[in-house]
């Protein structure tokens, strides 16, 4: 099948892969503009283009959907279907009208649970036990299409957003060979979303880094999973700002209030929190510096318990 696909970051690629794999003809990527990136400002290519462009494939960065130019690229392409990954713009109707096939985008969670821009931090931070990726017909509303395939995957109760990243984008890429498959030979299903059902995973922002002791070691350990790599949850220790990057949820209990040193030393900060749940700190980046064991930060900030 002649194919054109659209996607940016890292989580699409395995979603263009599967497609080439599988013996289709790309007719083009569509992925976002070059943006600079880190101190020097450079411009930086996204991860799609660059795998793109290591395939031959013609790579378009259009800055704006809907002022006639995009369109005009697609009716010259001449796609039978259009497949979206990740690609960070929201498609006009008259793009969304034009493949014989229509449009399809590959989701990560399990419609119509956590449509939006951020839905493996969020399934994370909110302790589901269970996400996916869903495969769905693309409608002018977000994430709101019919779906087409879905597979679910068990939570690990120490994953974090980027391993389950990587693991639901490869679980992607492969559904989507499946989906393709069954479109062509004309056998796809299609169901419609339970829009009552629908929840929402906007996009993340500094607002939600704070930990906040008094809430429970669980709810703490999942934030601290959730928002990274960015922002991060972030927690003062000794008057030092630090970003928490790694944490374990202890089964005993304390009497010691919320936010208290409970014990400090070579395991990590063990913290107090709410209910008498216990949080470890074992790995944690102060501002300004690199991303250390918590049990080196105590060498030059030591805590003393309570």
């Amino acid at each position: 099948m002649k194919i054109l696909f659209m996607g940016t970051p890292d989580f699409a690629v395995p979603s263009l892969r599967a497609l080439l794999e599988a013996g289709h003809t790309i007719c083009g990527a569509f992925t976002q503009p070059d943006k600079p990136k880190n101190r020097g400002m450079k411009l930086q290519a996204s991860p799609v283009k660059e795998y793109a462009l290591s395939e031959n494939i013609p790579v378009f960065q259009p800055v704006k959907l809907r002022d006639g130019t995009a369109l005009a690229c697609i009716r010259e392409l001449d796609p039978e279907l259009i497949v979206v990954a990740a690609y960070g713009r929201i498609l006009p109707e008259d793009i969304l009208a034009y493949p014989r096939y229509g449009c399809i985008n590959v989701h990560s969670s399990l419609l119509p649970k956590y449509r939006g821009a951020a839905p493996i931090n969020w399934a994370i931070l909110n302790g589901e036990k269970e996400t996916g990726v869903t495969i769905m017909h693309m409608a002018p509303e977000l994430d709101a299409g019919d779906i087409i395939a879905q597979r679910a995957t068990p939570i690990g109760p120490n994953e974090t957003a980027p391993e389950l990243f990587d693991r639901l984008a490869q679980m992607g890429g492969e559904l989507l060979a499946e989906t393709v498959a069954q479109i062509q030979a004309g056998t796809a299903p299609r169901r419609t979303q339970d829009a009552a059902q629908a929840t929402y995973a906007p996009m993340l922002s500094r607002e939600l880094s704070p930990l906040d002791w008094s809430r429970p070691a669980q709810a703490l350990h999942d934030q601290v999973r959730g928002l990274l790599p960015w922002p991060a949850a972030v927690a003062e220790f000794g008057g030092i700002r630090c970003k928490v990057l790694s944490t374990d949820v202890l089964e005993d209990t304390t009497d010691s209030a919320p936010g208290t040193v409970v014990e400090a030393g070579k395991a990590g900060i063990l913290m107090a929190c709410g209910g008498g749940s216990l949080l470890r700190v074992r790995e944690l980046q102060p501002d300004g510096k690199k991303r250390m064991a918590a049990a080196d930060f105590l060498r030059g900030h030591p805590l003393s318990p309570g």
